[in-house]
């Protein structure tokens, strides 16, 4: 078995299963541990998850974006905030399958953690942490919004082995994620102008989609 972790997706199914044949991921026997934020940017929200439901072992830490979908489930929640940052074509990948994923999607965010930490002390997160917290103590918050692991010179946290997060689009014109002391933001501007990327984290080895606005050319995404 191999085990991969996954940038934001955002909406992109056409990016998401181009990786995932590209690195030759199993669908049965292979771990995808999903960074959150599969909602928001491109207009195949639904596609997307029910892409990731068909992976038997599947980790899905919950992101920002997540949150306002589960809010929308939940409420019919529609703050600007979050209509201007791609919501607008979440709330449209759904009608057009007539609402018939949404409690089946509403419930499994439900039951989605805010991170996940490894036998080996890897820790993947959607947004950050405090370094100067245990995990359990950590705000939902933070680990959904935070960027303080985004800087030049990140802190140095030893309590864990590796940690990968999401949330913030670092990339440079190869779109390769990129590595700051033992920090990997796989965020590769998926739900932009970027790529999304996936990573064997065993062996480093980098897999990458097309850049994403060239597979939806007839789409108005977040960044356009």
């Amino acid at each position: 078995m191999k085990t991969f972790v996954i940038g934001d997706i955002h909406g992109a199914h056409k990016a998401l299963t181009q990786v995932l044949k590209r690195a030759g991921f199993d669908y049965n026997k292979d771990k995808l541990i999903c960074l959150g934020d599969v909602a928001d940017g491109w207009t195949e929200v639904v596609e997307c998850f029910e892409e990731l439901f068909k992976i038997k072992n599947l980790i899905y830490v919950r992101g920002n974006h997540d949150q306002w979908l589960k809010e929308w489930f939940k409420k019919g929640s529609q703050p600007d905030i979050w209509t201007k940052q791609g919501g607008l074509n979440t709330i449209s990948s759904y009608k057009k399958h007539h609402m018939k994923f949404r409690e089946k999607h509403h419930e499994f965010l439900k039951t989605t953690p805010f991170y996940y930490l490894d036998d080996q002390k890897r820790l993947f997160v959607h947004g950050g942490i405090d370094p100067s917290l245990p995990l359990d103590k950590q705000e939902k918050m933070t680990l959904m919004w935070d960027r303080g692991l985004v800087s030049n010179d990140p802190p140095e946290i030893k309590e864990y082995k590796e940690i990968y997060v999401g949330h913030t689009s670092i990339y440079g014109a190869s779109h390769i994620p990129a590595q700051k002391k033992n920090i990997f933001y796989m965020d590769t501007g998926a739900g932009w102008e970027g790529k999304l990327s996936l990573m064997d984290i065993d062996n480093y080895e980098i897999f990458q989609s097309d850049v994403v606005a060239d597979l939806y050319p007839d789409v108005i995404g977040r960044g356009q």
